[in-house]
Formats: C-alpha cells, sequence, structure tokens
C-alpha cells in the first residue's frame, strides 16, 4: 500500500519541485501540497494521511509554525506521523520538537529531500510511530551529549554509541547493521546493552527504542548552552 502524504512549505517552487520528486516514488501518494500551516491542518483533517512532511518556517512569523503543526498533528492525529524540514541544523528546534517525545515525529535537513529514497524512508519509518533524524543533527548531538558529565550515555561503548546514533536515525536493525558491517545478532546485542545501562524498563521493544533515543537527545542537553 502507497504512503500517503501532505506536504506544506511557503516556497512555491519548493512545493513544486518536492511533489515532483515524490512522485518518482511508487510507495507515496501525494494527497496535497499546501502553503501555510492553516491550510496544513485542515489538510490533514480532511485526509487523515500517514504522514506529514513540512517546513519548519512559514507564514505568518516564519519561525517555528512547523513545529507547532506538528506537535498539533501529533497530538490530534497520533497515526500520523511528521517529518519536519530545516535549512539548517537547528538544535534548539530540534529540542522543542521532541521534547515531549520522538515517537512519529522526524526532523531532516532540506538538502536530503533530493535524496528520494531517504525521504521516503523517513516518512515510512514516523508513519510507523519511529523516528528519523538527520546524520547531521545526531552528529551534533552526539558531539554534545558526551560532554556532559552526567550523561547516561558516558556508561556506553564506542559501538554501542554508535548503534544508538543509527537508532536515532530511524534505522532498523537490518539496517544499522548494513551501516555499521556487522551482523544483526551483533546489532541486537549492542541494543540489549543500551537498554540496560539507560536502565530502561521491560517495556514493549518500540517503546524501549523511542525511550532510548529520548534519551539520548535529552542528554546532550539540546538548547542549553554548551559546557566551556
Amino acid at each position: 500500500m502507497r504512503l500517503r502524504v501532505v506536504f506544506a512549505d511557503d516556497n512555491f517552487l519548493v512545493r513544486q519541485g518536492t511533489a515532483a520528486l515524490l512522485a518518482t516514488s511508487d510507495q507515496v501518494e501525494l494527497l496535497e501540497a499546501v502553503a501555510d500551516t492553516a491550510s496544513l491542518m485542515a489538510s490533514v483533517n480532511k485526509h487523515q494521511p500517514d504522514a506529514v512532511l513540512t517546513d519548519i518556517r512559514m507564514p505568518p512569523t516564519f519561525t517555528t509554525e512547523g513545529i507547532d503543526a506538528a506537535r498539533q498533528i501529533r497530538a490530534r492525529h497520533p497515526g500520523t506521523g511528521v517529518v519536519v524540514l530545516s535549512q539548517y541544523v537547528e538544535e534548539d528546534y530540534a529540542f522543542e520538537l521532541l521534547k515531549d517525545g520522538v515517537a512519529g515525529l522526524g526532523y531532516l535537513l532540506k538538502e536530503r529531500v533530493s535524496e528520494v529514497e531517504e525521504l521516503v524512508r523517513a516518512l515510512h519509518e514516523v508513519s510507523r510511530g519511529g523516528s528519523a533524524l538527520d546524520p547531521k543533527v545526531v552528529e551534533g548531538l552526539l558531539r554534545r551529549s558526551t560532554a556532559q558529565a552526567a550523561s547516561p550515555l558516558l556508561g556506553l561503548t564506542e559501538r554501542e554509541s554508535e548503534v544508538l546514533q543509527q537508532m536515532a536515525m530511524g534505522r532498523s536493525n537490518s539496517a544499522i547493521a548494513k551501516t555499521l558491517f556487522m551482523s544483526e545478532r551483533a546489532v541486537e546485542k549492542h541494543i540489549t546493552a543500551v537498554f540496560q545501562k539507560l536502565q530502561l524498563s521491560e517495556e514493549s521493544e518500540v517503546n524501549r527504542r523511542v525511550t532510548a533515543v529520548l534519551a539520548y537527545l535529552e542528554a546532550g542537553g539540546i538548547g542549553n548552552p554548551p559546557p566551556t
């Protein structure tokens, strides 16, 4: 079944270009492309899409409209995942988007839009309740998190940290195995070790993965000044 998607961006050329790119994928059905958050919310209410792709900055203030819309959509339509697009790595905005939980949410740089397969993968991941974070954002968070003395991540091995980083990008165990050139069994062992070291309760696999990623983000001190 094709993924039903609504897209929002105030720039006409970006809307047209992104719509054309999504049309090249047989996995996506673009239901509507809109120019502002009011139209986005109306479209989501009408179509009940599997996923939403939205710019962060839109009218009227061009600040966090996309983030605000994403949080509203997740609250009102928990079956709809949301991927937010940003021109730059903005860790404060990433924290604002993800501070209440990462389930069903993604944060990608606009430069990823041209990588259609990666974009579609992110949309699929959030539609399933997972998360999808841009590698550049994750790299920045990892650098900052290891600088925090109280971070629970300091107890992770280098390999465990790499696996958690891949989890934060929304990758499955098989995708992590391919990316890190290791077996799926080894990935499973590292993930189990991460869960244990972060003292996660015996919840479902999905919930523990989401909680682990949230711990990863929180330990990064996003939104706080970096240590001096």
